[in-house]
């Protein structure tokens, strides 16, 4: 049996379209998902004391259906999750892969290492068999099947429940999600201080996006973690990503790949994310990013 395990992340229905190729998958749901359409059968996890986040519930959930293989999205939940299984049942498990194929009972794998700067091919053996999607690595298709969806309870204790989600507080002022917004402007040290985002708020709000940051960024306190685009914060696929005064350091590069047109302001032409660019204007964007706002709004924008 193939499980995947699909929360309210987006992220979610690519690790189920990667799962639904690997053979009969079906969705373990957990929260309130809608995978209509893309297995044929799922189960979605319903439990009194389950109404947020537990890692270690949510891995027992999985243990107690007993799996031969579970794919789950490569992001911080669907790691730590699986990471409860592999040591509970002393299972091996693959993280960030981008392609899987059956080869008899184990499963050849490609996946991404050293901050998706390698590509390793590896043979995945053992039962059962744990791997993580890298986000963006495969893109959400229904498959167009009707789904059956039957309840689920697993049977928790207390010792299940020792690390729990017990309150949210959402970022504020923000009307448009990073990891699914159509346009990223994103900010590094070259905006040169928290005020200075000012200009890209007014960019992102005419193009309808969100703003995000580099590490150094978030480090500095200039944008909060939330907003923070890279191997360690958000990993973003928009249809375009405008980067201000951002070097390009490996682990931005593998938060911003999956951006389908990367646009670059920068004053340094070698800067390493001029090479990942599909535009780029060599200049100061103080001076570039108020001429653009100018003209959007020139034209009705």
């Amino acid at each position: 049996m193939i499980i995947c395990l699909v929360d309210d992340d987006p992220v979610s229905l690519e690790a189920l379209t990667f799962a639904a190729q690997l053979g009969d998958a079906e969705a373990l749901v957990f929260g309130g998902a809608d995978v209509g359409g893309y297995v044929a059968n799922a189960r979605r996890v319903v439990h009194d004391r389950l109404d947020e986040y537990a890692p270690q519930a949510w891995a027992q959930a999985i243990v107690e259906l007993d799996p031969d293989v579970v794919v789950a999205p490569g992001t911080d939940r669907g790691h730590e999750v699986l990471a409860h299984v592999a040591a509970r049942l002393d299972a091996p498990l693959a993280a960030n892969v981008v392609s899987a194929e059956a080869d008899g009972d184990a499963l050849r794998l490609t996946r991404q290492r050293w901050g998706g700067s390698l590509l390793e091919e590896a043979t995945l053996t053992g039962t059962p068999k744990l791997l993580t999607v890298a986000p963006h690595a495969v893109e959400a298709k229904p498959a167009g099947v009707a789904t059956a969806v039957d309840d689920f309870t697993p049977t928790l204790g207390d010792e299940h429940l020792l690390v729990r989600v017990t309150r949210r507080e959402e970022p504020s002022a923000r009307t448009v999600r990073l990891d699914t917004a159509r346009v990223v402007v994103g900010g590094g040290r070259g905006v040169g201080s928290k005020e200075g985002f000012e200009l890209l708020e007014q960019l992102a709000g005419l193009l309808g996006g969100a703003v995000g940051g580099s590490r150094v960024v978030t480090n500095l306190g200039w944008r909060p973690h939330s907003d923070q685009v890279g191997q360690t914060g958000a990993r973003i696929a928009p249809d375009l990503y405008i980067a201000c005064g951002v070097s390009g350091a490996i682990q931005h590069i593998v938060g911003c790949k999956g951006a389908k047109r990367i646009l670059v302001i920068n004053k340094d032409q070698h800067a390493p994310i001029v090479s990942r660019a599909d535009w780029a204007v060599i200049g100061d964007l103080h001076e570039i990013v108020p001429a653009i706002v100018a003209e959007l709004r020139k034209n009705g924008v």
